[in-house]
């Protein structure tokens, strides 16, 4: 049998040039924005240091398990996220593209965010922003509509200091995923990775240095185990761990699939994942420490600080940090360009899940379906981030995106495959004959039981959260558009790529190694056998 599985009517498949390729490439993707202002401030408001336990928690029963199944589908099945469930089953297609629907929206805003952060990254040399970088952001950069007041909640009118960026983003995003696995998302990655890791160590240890650094870190680890006992404070970090893992919307899958034959697939996941962790540890202590800093800055408290989390925390309360110390410029352009690579890389992935679909799908090369996918994403990128009301936009699609869309996709995703189609066996069978690592039988009990169960509680108290107090005080009409708009656009989007016809047969193929294992397996397994007629 040749290293890609059974004769197919493929062109041969793409390969990483090796395993530290594939590892930084899968960390390019793991590590991105949410781990610099997402991370520190979600674990501050859950908690502090006590909310390192339900996050390991998190990473051990959730995490890591769906990163593993992830792992042994895109391996087994070596294609994109809709031809590897097909494979799997034929009716799990499906399942495929709503994933590959998820990556195309993500990828839309989330290039924006790269933009504004490429944009601060030049800022940063002259401190643009001045004295008020909270007006500098929303009023000066962003010119941010008075939604609600006296413009409308959607308008076209464009920003040209996000339009220009944004524009220079996508153009180098399609250069790289056209060059290719190796030679593209590869060689960014190893570049990059390294690069991202001293950056951003420099920034830490300068913030360290910083007064007030230790009343930031205290406000950071000082635990507060009471909040424990509240339910939104796992749901946090069940969140955090599926944002920041790039589990369960097609991006692991298509990344192992690009793996040889005999590749280790355990050992790396664990890199991957307490590599990912360990980041955001990282940049826990850099802000915080940096808020310290502003907090003494300011004669204040660190909880009496505004914007610690999210774009505010970035591109407000950073700006203000880099106003105020020493060498400034530079402490700014490290952050910033931390950002920029962060995103940049995860941009990358998230592309890349919906760039295979797309030549497996419609027979099309690597060149041709990034152009093809990336124009389309570009143009839904410019008219909907670049504008005045983009920031709305992009706060609420990302909302339902994660928190509706993407937890969906891991919660059918254990069922269907555990407990509808009983192939966790065979992913585990095959888990353990190409890794030295060897995953136990607690695996089953992690992906059958513990992700659904803990997954599907926080799926259905998020939607009657958005359902029952809307989101943010934002009108009803446009969480109706383009809050649960989004969710129907993945499931319509879904069902119309999974109709169409293919243009290779994707069925041609036989899994490997055989399960169950001897002469009685069959080349693809009982329950693999109608993908190899």
């Amino acid at each position: 049998m040749s290293t890609d599985g059974a004769a197919t009517r493929h062109r041969p498949r793409e390969q990483w040039t090796g395993q530290t390729g594939f590892i930084l490439s899968a960390i390019g993707s793991a590590v991105g924005l949410g781990n610099i202002w997402r991370f520190p401030g979600v674990a501050y408001d859950n908690g502090g240091g006590a909310f390192l336990v339900p996050y390991l928690v998190a990473l051990l029963t959730a995490g890591i398990p769906i990163l593993l199944l992830d792992y042994a589908v895109g391996h087994r099945f070596r294609g994109s996220a809709p031809a590897a469930f097909r494979r799997l089953w034929r009716r799990l297609e499906a399942l495929g593209w709503f994933q590959v629907m998820i990556s195309f929206v993500i990828a839309v805003y989330y290039a924006a965010v790269v933009a504004w952060a490429l944009s601060f990254f030049v800022y940063s040399f002259d401190l643009r922003w001045g004295d008020d970088p909270a007006g500098f952001f929303t009023g000066t950069y962003l010119q941010l509509a008075d939604v609600g007041g006296a413009d409308s909640w959607v308008t076209l009118d464009f920003v040209p200091a996000v339009l220009v960026p944004l524009v220079l983003v996508w153009v180098v995003t399609l250069v790289v995923l056209g060059a290719g696995v190796a030679k593209g998302v590869e060689r960014a990655n190893v570049v990059f990775i390294p690069l991202l890791v001293v950056a951003f160590s420099i920034l830490v240890v300068r913030s360290l240095t910083l007064d007030g650094a230790a009343d930031g870190l205290n406000a950071l680890f000082t635990p507060n185990w009471s909040a424990l006992g509240d339910p939104n404070v796992w749901i946090a970090a069940y969140a955090q761990i599926f944002f920041s893992l790039s589990v369960a919307f097609g991006i692991m899958i298509t990344y192992s699939s690009y793996r040889r034959r005999r590749s280790n697939l355990t050992s790396p996941g664990l890199v991957v994942a307490f590599a990912n962790s360990s980041f955001e540890i990282l940049a826990g202590i850099g802000v915080f420490a940096a808020l310290g800093f502003l907090a003494h800055q300011q004669g204040i408290g660190v909880g009496e600080l505004e914007g610690l989390t999210g774009p505010i925390l970035s591109f407000v309360t950073f700006p203000a940090i880099v106003s105020q110390m020493p060498a400034g410029p530079l402490f700014g352009a490290l952050f910033f360009g931390s950002l920029v690579i962060a995103g940049f890389t995860s941009l990358l992935s998230i592309l890349q899940v919906v760039s295979a679909a797309f030549q497996e799908k419609f027979g099309i090369d690597r060149r041709q379906a990034s152009l093809r996918v990336g124009v389309v994403a570009a143009v839904v990128s410019v008219l909907g981030f670049s504008t005045t009301t983009g920031l709305i936009a992009l706060d609420t699609i990302d909302n339902w995106a994660n928190n509706v869309g993407i937890v969906a996709s891991a919660v059918l995703t254990c069922v269907l495959v555990v407990w509808v189609r009983r192939e966790a066996p065979a992913l585990r069978y095959h888990l353990n004959t190409v890794s030295t690592v060897q995953v136990g039988r607690w695996w089953y009990a992690a992906v059958g039981v513990v992700v659904p169960a803990v997954l599907g509680y926080m799926l259905i108290s998020r939607i009657v959260t958005l359902a029952v107090d809307g989101y943010e005080g934002y009108a009803s009409w446009y969480l109706g558009v383009f809050g649960w708009g989004t969710i129907v656009f993945l499931v319509v989007g879904a069902a119309v790529l999974t109709a169409t016809r293919w243009r290779v047969d994707p069925d041609r193929y036989d899994a490997w190694p055989p399960f169950p294992p001897g002469p009685a397996g069959g080349s693809a397994g009982s329950k693999n056998s109608e993908v190899s007629r």
